[in-house]
C-alpha cells in the first residue's frame, strides 16, 4: 500500500475543559498567605509571648495546689519551644533561646505561685504581696527550693529544646 491510499490524518478534537472560566465569572479568592516560618524574629517574639504565659498560667497550677508539678514545667519547655520553632523555623539559637525562656518562665512561675499562697495565707491581695514585697517571695522561695525544684528547670529546659528541635522540621 502506498502512502497516498492512506486517509490524511485528522486533528485531534479536545474536549472543553469541565471547569473552564466563563465569560462574566467571578474568579475565585486568592488563596491566604502561607503562615511564616524561618523568621527569627518572629520566634523569639513568639517565645517571650509563651513563655510570660506559660509563667502565669505555671504559677497558678502552683498556687492553687500549693504543689509544683512536673508535667505543668514539662509544659511550659515544650509550648515555649513550639512557638520558637514553628516560627522561627531551625536556628539553633532559638532552641538554646528557648531553653534560657524555660528556666525563666519556671523560676517565674514559682514565685508567681510563692506569692498566691502567701497572699492566701496572709488574707491580702496577690499584687500586693507579688510586687511590694517581691523580696519576701524570693526569701520564701529560696527557703523552699529542694533537689526536686531544679529538677523541674532541668525537665522544662530539655522540653524547651526538644520541642523547638521538633517543632522546626
Amino acid at each position: 500500500m502506498s502512502q497516498s491510499a492512506l486517509p490524511p490524518p485528522q486533528p485531534e478534537q479536545q474536549a472543553p475543559a469541565p471547569y473552564a472560566v466563563q465569560p462574566g465569572a467571578v474568579p475565585p479568592p486568592p488563596a491566604p498567605p502561607a503562615p511564616a516560618r524561618g523568621n527569627m524574629a518572629l520566634g523569639l517574639v513568639a517565645a517571650v509571648v509563651a513563655a510570660v504565659a506559660a509563667a502565669a498560667l505555671y504559677g497558678v497550677v502552683i498556687g492553687l495546689t500549693k504543689h509544683e508539678i512536673g508535667w505543668a514545667a514539662v509544659g511550659v519547655g515544650f509550648v515555649i519551644g513550639l512557638a520558637a520553632g514553628r516560627l522561627g523555623g531551625r536556628n539553633p539559637v532559638l532552641a538554646i533561646t528557648a531553653v534560657v525562656l524555660a528556666l525563666g518562665s519556671v523560676y517565674l512561675g514559682q514565685l508567681v505561685g510563692e506569692a498566691m499562697i502567701g497572699a492566701d495565707q496572709l488574707d491580702v491581695a496577690f499584687s500586693e504581696v507579688f510586687f511590694q514585697h517581691f523580696g519576701v517571695v524570693q526569701d520564701a522561695w529560696k527557703e523552699e527550693a529542694d533537689p526536686l525544684t531544679f529538677v523541674f528547670f532541668a525537665i522544662a529546659g530539655w522540653a524547651a529544646f526538644s520541642g523547638a528541635q521538633k517543632a522546626a522540621r
